[in-house]
């Protein structure tokens, strides 16, 4: 794995660059100009990007915020987690899980959030194997 490096996503060319993979797991994303227009709007309410970057190129993301509430305290919350297809099998996600917990214990947080769907089996097993329990369910409403 010294192939792969991690890098925080900061600049419009990595954003650019991250686009491609992000995509997968978010495919409603229309554009890279748009992608790195609402990140950068959402990194004023604290995302940020994380990347595995084989050469110039985003193998994996994590998307994450610092958060806290009433319920988890001070938390690190994974708004996303993808893997690019064609490097899936060489533990970058697990690499990328590790990398926040270290962060969020940096940050002093008590707890490590994500969601996930329920039809997302394969997922589940990863997060479970990560160490990760689920403890509730997630709702929602479109407006």
């Amino acid at each position: 794995m010294s192939t792969f490096r991690l890098s925080p996503i900061d600049s419009d060319q990595d954003y650019q660059a991250s686009f491609a993979v992000m995509r997968e797991l978010r495919p409603q994303l229309t554009d890279a100009a748009t992608f790195t227009a609402q990140a950068r709007r959402q990194a004023g309410q604290g995302y940020r990007l994380l990347a595995v970057w084989q050469g110039d190129q985003v193998k994996a993301l994590a998307g994450y915020r610092l958060q806290e509430n009433l319920l988890y305290g001070r938390f690190l919350y994974v708004d996303d987690l993808v893997t690019a297809a064609d490097a899936r099998g060489h533990g970058l996600g697990a690499r990328l899980i590790d990398a926040l917990r270290e962060e969020a214990r940096k940050q002093g947080c008590t707890n490590f959030v994500l969601d996930t769907g329920l039809a997302n089996s394969l997922g589940q097993r990863f997060y479970f194997r990560q160490g990760l329990l689920a403890v509730g369910m997630h709702f929602r409403q479109p407006l």
